[in-house]
């Protein structure tokens, strides 16, 4: 039986977990509450042109845990549909948020690089969302780079701060051996 629960799909999206999808769901669901709370305690600057979501610190936690990901995205999709965001942007918010998440797992092998994924999709993805989801009048260019100011530093400081922090504890907090992942 266990040989043919290890073949699923669902344990090759979670190597780290194998045989563990309780840890897994759990590792996600916790993801996702931070980020929602995160981005409701800070909500006056966590939407809008010129935002800063300090919750997107979090979107360097794949490099950890491939729970992350849909994690990430359930966080952003409950944020967005608690907080003030338009349709428009529930959906496609959420999506830059999955991409970029999906774009970290991808480069964990590399603690520096996890940030770009996350900071890319948004600066490209946002300032269409804000165009078409909330009439924003400036030009797309400007609101790339007043979201893409927001990304470097939520996720390109106070992430690689909140990477730095989480290495020393990885193995405790989310299993796994040390040197599991290269730098």
């Amino acid at each position: 039986m266990k040989n043919n629960r290890q073949k699923s799909p669902m344990y090759r999206l979670m190597p780290q977990m194998a045989g563990h999808p309780s840890k897994y769901l759990v590792h996600g669901a916790a993801v996702a509450a931070i980020y929602v709370t995160l981005t409701l305690m800070f909500q006056p600057i966590s939407y809008g042109p010129i935002q800063f979501r300090i919750s997107e610190a979090l979107c360097i936690l794949p490099y950890f845990t491939p729970a992350a990901v849909p994690g990430l995205f359930i966080g952003c999709l409950t944020a967005n549909l608690l907080g003030t965001a338009a349709a428009l942007d529930v959906i496609f918010g959420s999506l830059a948020t999955l991409i970029g998440a999906a774009g970290s797992y991808a480069l964990r092998g590399n603690r520096y690089l996890v940030s770009l994924p996350p900071i890319l999709s948004n600066t490209i993805m946002i300032p269409w969302v804000l165009r078409y989801a909330y009439g924003a009048e400036d030009m797309i260019w400007f609101m790339m780079i007043t979201v893409g100011i927001g990304e470097i530093l939520a996720v390109g400081i106070l992430g690689q701060l909140l990477l730095t922090a989480l290495d020393k504890y990885r193995v405790v907090i989310f299993g796994g051996k040390t040197g599991d992942l290269k730098c």
